[in-house]
């Protein structure tokens, strides 16, 4: 019985010797099996030697300061020399201590996850992957193999981890690693997450700021440090006490470290968020047309989302922080007087006719209707209210609305524009195209065009100072009725300027923006006069042959009547606006440099441009825009002219410094809603303050004296000569005795 027993306890192990050598055999050919490619091809060392991963170009202020990227994967390749070791030693260990020793596995790793996580179940033993295997899951992802994905996921990321460890050095990998790996919010690689939660390059990168980024990576969503900064922050302490095991931080650094509270400085790179998104749309769409031009040297082309270009603007980071502040502080409070002085009666709330017309050029109005349904079905359908995000100013609010009642909301709101050129170079320096990119798309500094007022009378003047006109000649104030196919009399908007006796001189007249006058002198100078002298200053739309051009109703985006203005500083030479300085591959190849525009002639001459700075410099100290200084306390060389359009449906300010030159617009992109009332509307109250905000910022940054306290040069003894007279005159006794009130002519008799 015993010899039975042995030889039972014999044939059970012969039978689990067999089972076990059998299971080896079978895994052997499962490995083989995925080794040869039957669960997938595998790539190949001359593959791995050559890695393209996508990634993210950056769009740079002309210092280099990031201010936003173009991505499918938000991603920015960096080299190990940027990696700070302290980085690369919370790395190693945290996520593989023995990464140093082993060739792509840790086999000891391995075992312990084998047994007690794939055969015990136990979720406790950790991953067992290797940096180099998380590379390899980084670069080819994972697909899904039913029951079996695990484990062929797994074997396949180590042998591909073994071809890297033969292709790279182990510096290499961890810049690879970090250059792939996925951190919290959709942000790839080190660099892109540096920027995102700290605004700082990864060289940059405190120790602390570093042991954040690689404590995420355990379940980046669980540690982000925006959404849950406690939990974040313990991780980060864990990863020090990881380093102090493994001897790369002393204890007493690990406490003191601790000690530190988490701070993040959190910048988002999206499309309709972060710095300057109307700049940027700008740039990226010029950027696609310039390298529909450009080729690599095999004839392919470039991708500007995923071939990590860099591109370098003309944008100034600072100047455009004080842009938008200067913007939002002016429109939130403009926007209140708006509504308030509209009150109950306000054209959104009252209006049938005009909301009527505006549903029914809704893209779901339109759907409805294409369905057969009836209008009182389609209503029906349009005013049943959601959850849906309002924008205003002090942030999107989740209400209950209806697609009317949206549609509404978004019509009371003021939009506007701002830019400021180098009026030297054309380098636009600043850019705000409206006031939230995300939900007004549209652009009011370049794809806009209004009727622009009286900033259109600087053109006028200046082609009658070249016409040979006096700046001493007189005009009356007194109203003309001017017959033609309809009789036109223009009026001034100041009641101080209704007096018929009462006579202004060129300066004057401009700088109180005078309307009755303005249209005498265009008629004086001849229409086809003025509309040269515009085109010669960069003016390329389409400009109105009428009398009332003379009052602004020509047309203009802000850019191009910026970019006029810029003649008057610039030795009568209106400048070209431009954009991008230079764009340039990842590997640092210049594909397009930005070269300076043929010179212009002048489009007038010195003595007419320093008769014209003196007008609008009576404009900024003494006339329309003279709240720059009374209100502002705004000391500068500056300036100047106002603008406001028939029935305040425009504001406009024209500012003039002897290095910049600022534009901006004020008002609502429904034509048929203007301001209530010419107190709120007109240009020196709805447009001017955005210039004068932002000129305060520069003011206190020292940074920017070379605009801020430049000076205008001084006027020749000729144009000082020619400027010495009384600004107005009146009429005498008998000139006044016999003087008729009104006089009917026909323009240009």
């Amino acid at each position: 019985m015993k010899k039975k027993k042995i030889s039972k306890k014999k044939h059970w192990g012969f039978v689990v010797f067999k089972l076990l050598g059998l299971g080896i055999v079978l895994f052997g050919l499962f490995v083989a099996s995925i080794y040869i490619g039957l669960w997938g091809k595998l790539p190949t060392r001359q593959a791995l030697s050559d890695l393209k991963q996508a990634e993210a170009s950056v769009v740079l202020d002309h210092n280099q300061e990031l201010i936003g990227k173009y991505f499918v994967f938000d991603r920015q390749i960096i080299a190990f020399n940027d990696l700070p070791n302290y980085l690369v030693n919370g790395l190693v260990a945290t996520e593989d201590a023995r990464f140093y020793e082993h060739d792509g596995i840790d086999y000891q790793s391995f075992i312990r996850v084998f047994f007690k996580s794939l055969l015990l179940q136990d979720n406790s033993a950790g991953g067992g992957s290797t940096i180099t295997q998380q590379l390899a899951k980084n670069l080819f992802g994972r697909k899904s193999y039913g029951f079996l994905s695990m484990p062929i996921n797994k074997i396949k990321e180590m042998i591909v981890a073994r071809r890297i460890e033969a292709v790279y050095s182990k510096n290499d990998i961890i810049a690879l690693y970090l250059n792939t790996v996925p951190f919290s919010e959709n942000t790839f690689g080190i660099e892109s997450a540096a920027q995102r939660f700290f605004n700082t390059s990864t060289k940059n990168l405190s120790l602390s700021q570093a042991a954040t980024l690689v404590g995420t990576l355990k379940a980046n969503h669980s540690y982000n440090p925006r959404l849950f900064p406690e939990r974040s922050q313990l991780r980060r302490d864990v990863v020090f006490q990881q380093m102090v095991k493994y001897g790369y931080l002393e204890e007493n650094e690990r406490l003191q470290l601790s000690n530190q509270p988490l701070e993040i400085d959190y910048h988002k790179f999206t499309y309709n968020e972060g710095l300057a998104p109307y700049f940027r749309e700008q740039v990226r769409q010029q950027v696609l047309k310039i390298l529909d031009s450009v080729n690599r040297a095999d004839g392919t082309t470039y991708n500007l989302y995923k071939d990590g270009l860099s591109i370098t603007t003309t944008l100034d980071y600072t100047m455009q922080e004080y842009a938008e502040a200067g913007m939002n502080k002016h429109m939130k409070v403009l926007q209140r007087q708006f509504e308030a002085a509209y009150g109950n009666n306000a054209p959104w709330l009252k209006n049938k006719t005009l909301i009527d017309e505006l549903v029914k050029n809704l893209p779901q109005y339109k759907q409805l209707r294409s369905q057969k349904l009836s209008d009182g079905q389609i209503l029906d359908s349009l005013q049943r209210k959601t959850k849906r995000p309002l924008f205003s100013y002090e942030g999107d609010t989740i209400v209950m609305a209806s697609t009317i009642d949206s549609l509404k909301h978004y019509l009371k709101f003021l939009n506007t524009g701002f830019v400021a050129v180098n009026p030297h170079s054309g380098a636009v320096k600043s850019y705000v195209g409206g006031i939230n990119f995300e939900h007004f798309k549209y652009d009011h500094v370049l794809t806009s065009k209004r009727q622009v007022g009286s900033t259109f009378k600087p053109f006028v003047y200046t082609a009658a100072l070249e016409s040979g006109m006096d700046p001493c000649t007189y005009f009356s104030l007194r109203e003309v009725t001017y017959t033609g196919e309809k009789a036109w009399t223009p009026s001034n908007a100041s009641s101080d300027e209704d007096d018929p006796h009462m006579n202004y001189s060129l300066e004057k007249a401009l700088s109180h923006s005078v309307n009755t006058i303005a249209v005498k002198v265009l008629e004086q100078v001849g229409i086809e006069s003025v509309i040269s002298q515009a085109k010669k200053m960069g003016i390329n739309s389409a400009l109105p042959e009428v009398p009332s051009l003379a009052l602004g109703t020509a047309e203009l985006s802000l850019l191009e009547l910026t970019a006029a203005y810029t003649s008057y500083v610039n030795n009568s030479v209106a400048v070209t606006p431009y954009f991008i300085e230079k764009i340039e591959d990842k590997d640092g190849k210049v594909l397009y440099q930005h070269q300076n525009s043929k010179a212009l002639k002048p489009a007038f001459s010195d003595a007419t441009r320093q008769t014209m700075l003196a007008f609008m410099q009576a404009t900024v100290d003494e006339g329309t825009a003279k709240r720059l200084r009374s209100t502002y306390g705004l000391k500068n060389d500056l300036t100047g002219k106002t603008g406001t359009t028939q029935d305040n449906k425009d504001g406009w300010f024209m500012g003039v410094t002897p290095n910049l030159v600022m534009g901006s617009w004020v008002g609502n992109d429904n034509y048929n809603i203007g301001f209530s009332s010419t107190g709120i509307g007109q240009g020196a109250n709805s447009a001017l303050p955005i210039v004068a905000n932002f000129l305060l910022k520069l003011n206190r940054n020292s940074e920017y004296k070379t605009i801020t306290q430049a000076t205008f040069e001084t006027p020749s003894n000729e144009v000082l000569e020619a400027l010495d007279c009384n600004p107005d005159k009146r009429d005498g006794f008998f000139k006044r005795l016999f003087k008729k009130k009104q006089k009917k002519k026909a323009f240009g008799e």
